[in-house]
């Protein structure tokens, strides 16, 4: 089944319900630690930290991490945005801000754009993000037409 089949259900629990239906979608989770694209050490559903080789976690705490680490992502997309923004377009810049950290939504044109008032410029934006670790990824590639799909989703 397509994601975009999926988000239905998910729209009516907000940003929250739809971050954590994409974001496992897109991350996968893995109970024992690995080195992510840009060899980053990570365990669960894309949590990083204090994240070494070795390092394994039960399904309770990925849930516990996620959960943690979404309600980081909102929070800074909630403080560094200055315009209203539908909950679809909150969750895909949460979705976009889990993957790329806080201080790279901060510093950039994406954020930019939108605190300008164009929403569909920075939802436009989203498919420029496709590296890690200097390479074109191809899941980013359709992580990011995901999220942009998302994003515009009640805006234009």
């Amino acid at each position: 089944m397509r994601l975009t089949k999926k988000l239905g259900g998910a729209i009516a629990g907000g940003a929250m319900g739809i971050m954590l239906l994409i974001v496992p979608w897109f991350e996968g989770t893995e109970m024992q630690s690995y080195q992510d694209a840009a060899g980053i050490w990570t365990i669960c559903t894309g949590h990083t930290g204090s994240i070494t080789a070795g390092m394994t976690a039960t399904p309770e705490q990925c849930e516990a991490f996620l959960r943690s680490d979404l309600g980081q992502a909102l929070n800074a997309v909630d403080e560094l945005t200055e315009v209203e923004i539908p909950e679809t377009t909150r969750a895909a810049l949460g979705s976009f801000v889990f993957n790329v950290g806080r201080g790279a939504f901060a510093g950039s044109t994406l954020l930019k754009t939108l605190n300008a008032g164009d929403i569909v410029g920075a939802c436009n934006q989203l498919p420029r993000w496709v590296y890690a670790g200097g390479k074109r990824l191809r899941g980013l590639v359709t992580r990011r037409a995901e999220e942009r799909s998302l994003c515009l989703m009640g805006v234009e």
